[in-house]
């Protein structure tokens, strides 16, 4: 019996991710070329979803660096903001995914958010219309790991109190989390929606042959609850 349900958030709880114009407007901000700050934060993405780059300031201080760029605390200071902004650009939330979460809820299922992440989730995910509708999140960032790593999963199930086998991950695959979340004991179910293919994620796993859906509105009926999302 299914007690509760992780969910990757980027790409899973959100619309495919598309980056837009804020990471143009951010390096702008800071006075770094916007495409090498792209390529940096693509070459760093692993190190900050580890928490190796630090803090918000530190962080973006040392990415500045790393272009020859010393920011002021202003300059960083909006740069974060902005960064804070560019996310929710960036990932909008599926229209699906508040009422599906509320009836798992309604059903007794507890949730967890499990994401790959660097500062900017931890800062925004509490203050979000998600805010209400889980029980735990766990962040790469601070966590010290990414999925696949085991680490992951394991904050996962005992924020949440419950074995792995009793526990459900649903995520597109970024990250190889369906592999990790697998491998650890959970029954890791594949999002395959129709806006997926060509978004922005790292460490895709295109050869996942194991459960999959359409749809965010289909998780109710996996644990046993169909008749809750209308």
């Amino acid at each position: 019996m299914i007690e509760a349900v992780c969910f990757d958030y980027f790409n899973t709880c959100t619309s495919a991710v598309r980056r837009g114009h804020g990471h143009r407007r951010t390096a702008e901000l800071l006075g770094v070329d916007p495409a090498e700050w792209v390529k940096l934060l693509d070459r760093t993405y692993d190190e900050r979803a580890r928490g190796a780059y630090g803090s918000h300031f530190a962080g973006l201080r040392r990415l500045c660096g790393e272009l020859g760029v010393e920011p002021s605390t202003a300059q960083l200071r909006a740069a974060a903001e902005l960064r804070l902004a560019t996310l929710l650009d960036d990932a909008p939330l599926r229209p699906e995914t508040i009422p599906v979460l509320r009836a798992l809820r309604a059903a007794g299922i507890r949730i967890a958010i499990v994401s790959d992440c660097w500062f900017e989730l931890p800062m925004v995910l509490p203050r979000s219309p998600l805010a209400d509708v889980f029980d735990a999140a766990v962040y790469s960032s601070q966590v010290g790991h990414t999925k696949p790593h085991s680490s992951m999963y394991a904050t996962a199930c005992g924020l949440l109190d419950v074995a792995p086998a009793r526990c459900l991950y649903i995520g597109d695959g970024g990250g190889r989390e369906l592999t990790g979340a697998s491998r650890f004991g959970l029954t890791a179910v594949q999002l395959r929606a129709p806006d997926l293919g060509g978004h922005l994620t790292f460490h895709a796993e295109p050869d996942w042959r194991g459960p999959s859906i359409a749809s965010l509105e289909e998780v109710p009926e996996l644990v046993g609850a169909p008749m809750l999302v209308a």
